[in-house]
């Protein structure tokens, strides 16, 4: 035993040596060999289709009535200077594609905040590496930190200080981490503090501000967790709840009973009405599920409405905004965008397919409730006339593809399966200078086209088909 003991460190050494000898061994070249300029004159070009993915941060700019920002869950930050008519990336050159939300701070139009990593939970969902800031209208970006955070849901900043901002951060999809919570900000980003904190599983997914009183500060947490073996997420966790800070951020209290939700309590989105501050509502993902409404700010709830249209799938919606003028107009984007002209009591859908078939977030003009952006699974659309019509959504070359396949004809097609937009086809050759629009067709116009000409016909979840 002691012999064997003391060959034991000579046996260990030997096989770390030859450990080190096989790991610096050559492997043979079994690749094929090629003439590297062969490739020498190839680049990306960008090929479509121009038809917009899903978008979860938009917002408008007060005062400029045709300039308005989006961010794409996968395709960076977007700004149009003339009311949605066409579109221009401002963010191509930064290291992420995926934002979660987008703010222009009220006292300086030039100071635009964004966050990255969408924060809604599905089962393919993009992570960010922090917060973003520009100065100067969205030219130039600087990373601010906040890197662990992952997937950011809301930015908030002071109406009268550009430098004061507070950020919802939801955390890690897959796993539990620290970087979590509400951060707030006093010099624009340059360092950060962790105000409101649960525990590593809980993260913020919701923040609003009281028009007028920058103080006072809602913050809904949420506890979730994207196992990869499911579909949708476990999103009713203990940690959930809905909290109150009345001196902008140093100390939290948990609201709890006086009408409000208990029991299986999930994803919540808060709003303020802006033209009566003590008007709050809440959308709320509960056994009891809907929406709540407070008119002394908060100190009472009532249930206005439980109609299952408005918060359905609740981990993946649960928005809520409020027209600007009108304490009893509010919106709730769901399948379908919901409005109420009762203070909450009934909805009607307003706007449905083609348009969108999930919708996501709605920006109100503080000014002019009749100037709305709004962001869904097909990008988003701008309103000047409150919703009468809208701008397209064929100007956004952002959408999300789950696979893309090419064929053998010459030129050959490209095929692809777009998340809730259908499949799409497009020869790699135009008859134009460039792809356009024009060369982009349903896949089942094509099948149909093809089967005519003879070849098998085909069929393809436009949703989540595999081509």
């Amino acid at each position: 035993m002691k012999t064997l003991r003391r060959s034991l460190p000579f046996l260990l050494a030997g096989v770390a040596a030859l450990c080190v000898h096989a790991a610096g061994a050559a492997l043979p070249d079994t690749g094929p060999r090629f003439d590297q300029k062969m490739f020498g004159g190839m680049h990306w070009r960008m090929i479509g289709p121009f038809r917009a993915g899903r978008s979860l941060a938009v917002t408008g700019v007060r005062g400029q009535a045709d300039v308005y920002y989006f961010g794409s869950v996968n395709g960076g930050v977007w700004k149009t200077n003339d009311a949605g008519r066409t579109w221009n990336p401002i963010f191509d050159a930064e290291p992420v594609g995926s934002i979660g939300a987008i703010t222009v701070a009220p006292s300086n139009a030039n100071v635009i905040y964004v966050g990255s990593g969408e924060a809604d939970m599905r089962s393919s969902i993009s992570s960010g590496n922090g917060m973003y800031k520009s100065t100067d209208a969205g030219k130039t970006w600087e990373r601010i930190g906040l890197e662990d955070t992952r997937q950011i849901a809301r930015i908030v900043v002071d109406p009268d200080n550009p430098e004061k901002v507070f950020v919802a951060a939801l955390g890690h999809a897959y796993g539990p981490n620290k970087e979590r919570g509400v951060f707030r900000s006093n010099d624009g980003g340059k360092t950060w503090e962790q105000v409101l904190f649960k525990d590593e599983n809980t993260g913020a997914i919701d923040l609003a501000m009281e028009p007028g009183n920058p103080k006072v500060i809602y913050a809904a947490l949420l506890q979730t967790r994207r196992p990869p073996w499911s579909i949708y997420a476990p999103s009713k966790g203990l940690g959930t709840g809905l909290y109150r800070s009345k001196d902008a951020g140093e100390h939290w209290e948990q609201l709890t009973g006086h009408g409000l939700p208990s029991e299986d309590l999930g994803r919540m989105g808060i709003a303020f009405a802006r033209s009566n501050p003590k008007r709050i509502y809440l959308i709320a993902d509960a056994k009891e599920g809907g929406l709540y409404r407070s008119d002394d700010g908060g100190e009472n709830w009532e249930r206005v409405s439980k109609d299952a249209r408005i918060w359905g799938r609740g981990w993946y919606f649960c928005e809520v905004s409020v027209d600007s003028k009108d304490a009893d107009t509010v919106y709730l984007p769901n399948t379908s965008m919901y409005r109420s002209r009762d203070g909450g009591k009934t909805f009607t859908a307003v706007k449905g397919a083609p348009g969108g078939d999930d919708y996501h977030q709605l920006w109100i003009d503080p000014d002019n409730p009749e100037r709305m952006i709004l962001g869904c699974d097909q990008g988003v659309i701008v309103t000047r006339n409150g919703g009468e019509t809208w701008s397209s959504w064929y100007n956004q070359p952002t959408g999300q593809f789950y696979h893309v396949a090419t064929d053998n004809r010459f030129p050959y097609w490209v095929y692809g399966a777009q998340q809730d937009s259908g499949a799409a086809a497009t020869a790699s050759r135009s008859n134009w200078r460039a792809l356009n629009f024009m060369d982009w067709r349903p896949m089942e116009a094509l099948f149909q086209h093809i089967s005519r000409a003879g070849t098998k016909r085909a069929r393809c979840c436009g949703n989540l088909g595999r081509l």
